[in-house]
């Protein structure tokens, strides 16, 4: 009898571990779209998002399997109010927005980043005002919160060394990311991970501004 209820709890547990490997499974299956599909809507979105942001200060690129829109803070944001929005950057930032108006497999991930000039929880504050400050542009397009995450990452994760001018003024800045409604939360946890790694040729830096958030460079 004794080895009887062994035998059938052993049998729980495999099928309980097999269940858990299966879902999983599903999971990673769940944020990793087939290839051809993420080729698919990047190249098709490519252009349209190109042409959406040129002739602006925005920067645009495609990383691996997102469509990458850079505000850099110089020129998009307002010099007396740094988390405010200047009207020249509305304009592709609403276009950007209207080209995913109906599209519902497409969603948006905005990152804030700061230098590291200053005191890092001001600047992450600071970092997460301006990536609000472009999502209303994207919820006022229709956007819903199930397609559209934003994060401030302060100095979390510079492009540049902050030991000049130029490095900081590169890391100021805000990022559309745009990307497949499956693979959305694996982005968000991904940058919701803590930076492992400094920058190779200057100490690690990322995104936030000089002292209070009420000014910025």
């Amino acid at each position: 009898m004794r080895a009887n209820k062994i035998f059938a709890f052993t049998c729980c547990l495999l099928i309980a571990g097999c269940a858990g490997s299966e879902k999983k499974e599903v999971a990673k299956a769940a944020v990793m779209p087939p290839p051809q599909v993420t080729r698919a809507w990047l190249d098709e979105y490519e252009p349209r998002v190109r042409d959406a942001v040129k002739d602006s200060a925005f920067e645009f690129e495609r990383r691996d399997n997102l469509l990458v829109v850079t505000a850099p803070v110089k020129g998009s944001f307002n010099p007396d109010r740094p988390q405010m929005l200047l009207p020249a950057s509305l304009g592709p930032i609403t276009r950007v927005a209207k080209l995913l108006e109906a599209d519902n497999d497409i969603a948006v991930v905005i990152l804030g980043h700061a230098d590291s000039s200053g005191d890092a929880s001001l600047n992450r504050d600071l970092s997460q005002q301006r990536a609000r400050a472009v999502t209303s542009i994207f919820r006022l397009s229709g956007l819903k919160q199930n397609r559209l995450q934003v994060m401030g990452l302060g100095s979390d994760m510079p492009r540049a060394a902050n030991d000049s001018a130029a490095g900081r003024a590169l890391n100021r800045r805000v990022e559309i990311l745009l990307t497949s409604r499956d693979t959305m939360q694996g982005l968000i946890a991904k940058y919701s991970q803590p930076a492992k790694a400094d920058l190779k040729d200057g100490p690690k830096v990322a995104a936030a501004d000089q002292g209070k958030l009420g000014k910025s460079e």
